[in-house]
């Protein structure tokens, strides 16, 4: 996920929708996406959620129903969501909102596969925080 291109298609519209919990987003390629808020934040590009490395990524459950209660442009280039869990430290490129759009049924199946692996689904609670291990407060 490197910057902006020339290549890299850009928005022309961005929604939210509250009540069927999804963002609807418009490139100028003529693709149109629904990314349920859900994803958004499984998938959150934050190192909170994605960790500082390959390997490091944090499984998030219990996020079925989580809302977007705020969203901020960042530049001409992202924007940064606030959740109604609390968390607000994803920005959200135009090339990642893409990205998760474009492929959103491989993302789904990949986070049932974790969800699986690590014996939980996705409506279990989170796990208390035992302490950052990387020595920064997210």
């Amino acid at each position: 996920m490197a910057g902006l291109t020339q290549a890299t298609p850009t928005p022309e519209f961005l929604t939210l929708h509250g009540k069927s919990q999804v963002l609807e987003i418009g490139f100028s390629d003529g693709k149109q996406f629904r990314i349920p808020f859900e994803l958004m934040r499984v998938y959150s590009p934050s190192a909170e959620v994605q960790g500082h490395g390959p390997g490091q990524e944090a499984l998030q459950t219990g996020k079925r129903h989580v809302a977007v209660t705020d969203i901020e442009p960042v530049g001409n280039y992202a924007v940064k969501p606030t959740f109604s869990d609390g968390h607000d430290t994803g920005l959200f490129t135009w090339e990642y909102l893409y990205f998760l759009g474009d492929q959103q049924a491989a993302l789904w199946q990949q986070y049932e596969e974790r969800l699986q692996a690590a014996g939980t689904d996705r409506d279990a609670p989170m796990p208390e925080k035992a302490g950052s291990s990387c020595g920064h407060n997210h």
